[in-house]
């Protein structure tokens, strides 16, 4: 049988808690993971409004270096973060206020070309957290094996693309129908939305495992980051799908 704590978040694999169980002191609560939440997410907004205010300035050219430093940096403290889980008490809020240096900026010029679509996405994204959140309390789905095999392939898929796709744009070329505004392509993008929001069942389990497994007290601090890595990927992933509709 496959580990119950394999999910398809990198963040959240089969050996997240390994020698992170606390022997004596503070464990991993439920509560503190999502105070720790919360203040990852003040720290992607206060980021993002910067640089959105900054894309709808006079010089709007100069948000992209902020951008791409965010992404790049970003992506850099995330892998230190995984393989250094001890270090998420301060990797962690680092890693959020990157992310927002990128989101704002992407986000800013989505709402130039489509007004409103930011906030439509932001909306989107936290009505999806919600309504995910109270199916996995309710019971009405839950992470089972199977559950977990068939989102981590489809997961797995879907980067898989991705991936295909950046390597073909250095020659000028995509994957078909991936960024298509006809119904072919809004449908693959609905799909990956709905995978993407499917990972934040595999997150909820995964820290709800971790709790009950008196994991060590600064595993809150990663439990959020892994949920800010899911969430973002919904963020953006709803935010390509409007603008494909709005294409339209």
């Amino acid at each position: 049988m496959a580990d119950p704590l394999r999910t398809s978040n990198p963040a959240f694999n089969a050996k997240t808690f390994d020698g992170q169980i606390a022997v004596a002191g503070p464990t991993m609560t439920l509560q503190g993971t999502v105070n720790r939440t919360g203040i990852l997410l003040v720290c992607v907004i206060a980021t993002a409004g910067w640089t959105w205010g900054l894309a709808r300035s006079e010089s709007p050219d100069a948000v992209l270096p902020w951008m791409l430093g965010g992404l790049i940096g970003g992506f850099i403290v995330a892998m230190v973060t995984i393989f250094k889980k001890e270090w998420s008490p301060f990797t962690a809020p680092v890693y959020a206020l990157l992310e927002g240096l990128a989101l704002g900026g992407i986000s800013a010029f989505f709402d130039k070309q489509y007004h409103g679509i930011a906030t439509q996405a932001v909306a989107l994204t936290f009505g999806t957290l919600a309504v995910m959140l109270a199916l996995y309390t309710s019971g009405i789905i839950r992470a089972t094996e199977k559950f977990k095999i068939g989102v981590i392939a489809a997961t797995g898929g879907i980067m898989l693309v991705y991936l295909v796709n950046l390597g073909l744009g250095f020659f000028g070329k995509q994957v078909p129908l991936l960024n298509s505004a006809g119904p072919w392509g809004i449908a693959i993008s609905v799909f990956i939305v709905i995978v993407a929001a499917l990972n934040l069942i595999l997150n909820f389990d995964f820290i709800e495992t971790g709790v009950q497994s008196g994991a060590a007290k600064y595993m809150e601090w990663y439990g959020a980051f892994g949920l800010m890595v899911t969430l973002i990927w919904l963020y953006l992933e709803i935010l390509r799908l409007l603008s494909l509709a709005r294409r339209r």
